[in-house]
């Protein structure tokens, strides 16, 4: 069996909150809560499960979504409807852009808790990607 990613957790103040701020952009469902998980569920069989951070300081991370070019279409509109800012790098130095390497489309955007979410519509470096 090939190495697949099955899940990681997205730790957070509110989970619930998180889950569904996910769920709502992504065109995701927040799915029943499994232990202290809520999780969400990409569609390749990868789960995002929020759990609640308690007191401990949350540490942003970076979570990027290889999506269809009209999906693209349809999340970004819904992050420009929510009134998010959005930019064309991680940096956050490129507000109200979106960027177009390797052929594609990609923009990021912060969650509730400053982790930083990103989409893409072709793989970094898919001009010599064979898979």
């Amino acid at each position: 069996m090939p190495v697949q990613l099955n899940h990681t957790i997205v730790r957070a103040t509110d989970k619930k909150r998180s889950a569904d701020f996910y769920a709502q952009l992504l065109g995701l469902e927040v799915q029943p809560q499994f232990g202290p998980f809520l999780p969400v569920v990409t569609d390749n069989d990868v789960a995002l499960d929020f759990a609640d951070a308690g007191e401990e300081p949350i540490t942003p991370q970076h979570y990027a979504f290889l999506v269809s070019e009209p999906e693209f279409d349809e999340i970004f509109g819904r992050v420009r409807s929510a009134g998010l800012t959005y930019y064309a790098d991680p940096r956050r130095e490129q507000p109200g852009e979106i960027n177009h390497h390797d052929g594609g489309r990609g923009v990021y955007w912060l969650d509730p808790d400053g982790h930083v979410l990103e989409i893409i519509t072709q793989h970094y470096g898919a001009d010599g990607r064979t898979g």
